[in-house]
């Protein structure tokens, strides 16, 4: 057994190993998706969704919410937070609250009901990002709006309610709580330092190749030294940058890359396993280009927490990330 402290958050993480011999391991996506049922998010379909905010393939010239599309994102119809409305904030006895000030949408990846992010082409896997940067992009306009949090859950167990390939976007009225703990870490690193402390892990990751998974001409893929979960991977920009929606569109085709090479591997090695991706970058308007830097997190879904994790906020890992980064890395 070991802990092992991850250098940005302070947060320990137990590694027991030889758990990876119990009998239960990954957990299949048990949940019976009917394929055959109607879904909203098929080319045909898109009177089902809201109208559309941004698409991506359609002939200049042919009608908005209609077929020919190959990317589209549309507003959660069971949105997070949602726009309309001043942002108010209130207090009650001890309490403060403030409105669902915000945004929710959905980025539908692909007209093709079985067509995954795993399978998808470079090309076809950058219109999510392009999206994506362009949404945030957007968002930024809006003073209320100080983050937004790009996120992807693929199957059943990692929150997906339905199977067609998609993702969603929450832009909120404040900087999250692990958003804002990774700044005060990296902030702390830096004045310590003088460096990001993003960018020491890539040259450590990089130079000892022991956690390494992909590298490209843009990314670094690894598997970080305290992973909270079996194999937990990083997507890091090798350029130094804080925030995403600056990336230039040559580097978006290099996360493309990264991510569908990550997610190839994770399927030959773990099959087609239930994971999130999140994505984590600078809030909007902010100053934090020498300390922070934006990366994008992978997490296969291994079960759930129990009483240990949720009481003590330690994680307990069966598979150490050494190990995850050489199956990984050898998988094609």
């Amino acid at each position: 057994m070991e802990l092992r402290k991850d250098p940005i958050v302070d947060r320990w993480v137990v590694f027991s190993t030889e758990r990876v011999s119990r009998p239960f391991g990954f957990i299949p996506d048990s949940h019976d998706y009917d394929s055959h049922s109607f879904c909203p998010f098929c080319e045909g379909n898109e009177t089902s969704t809201p109208p559309e905010t941004l698409c991506f393939g359609r002939k200049e010239g042919a009608p908005a919410n209609g077929a020919g599309w190959s990317l589209r994102v549309v507003p959660n119809k069971f949105p997070a937070l949602s726009m309309g409305g001043a942002l108010k904030r209130v207090k009650e006895g001890m309490y403060d609250a403030m409105s669902g000030i915000g945004a929710s949408e959905v980025v539908i990846e692909t007209p093709t009901h079985d067509l995954t992010l795993a399978n998808m082409s470079v090309p076809q896997a950058a219109q999510l990002f392009s999206a994506v940067k362009e949404r945030f992009v957007f968002f930024q306009k809006s003073p209320e709006l100080k983050c937004a949090q790009f996120f992807k859950n693929h199957g059943y167990m990692a929150g997906a309610s339905l199977p067609h390939s998609h993702s969603q976007i929450i832009a909120m009225p404040l900087v999250s709580k692990l958003l804002g703990e990774e700044m005060d870490g990296a902030e702390k690193y830096f004045k310590d330092k003088g460096r990001c402390v993003y960018c020491d892990i890539i040259a450590d990751e990089s130079g000892s190749g022991e956690r390494l998974v992909y590298l490209n001409s843009k990314f670094l893929v690894t598997t970080p030294y305290a992973s909270r979960f079996p194999y937990e991977t990083w997507i890091l920009p090798t350029f130094h940058s804080s925030q995403f929606e600056q990336t230039h569109p040559n580097s978006i085709l290099m996360l493309a890359d990264a991510v569908t090479q990550t997610l190839k591997r994770m399927t030959v090695t773990l099959g087609d396993v239930p994971y999130n991706m999140v994505l984590h970058t600078s809030p909007f308007h902010s100053n934090q280009k020498g300390y922070y830097h934006w990366h994008l997190e992978i997490f296969p879904i291994q079960g759930k927490e129990a009483g240990f994790e949720r009481g003590s906020g330690f994680h307990i890992n069966s598979t150490a990330p050494e190990q995850a980064a050489v199956l990984l890395r050898e998988a094609i």
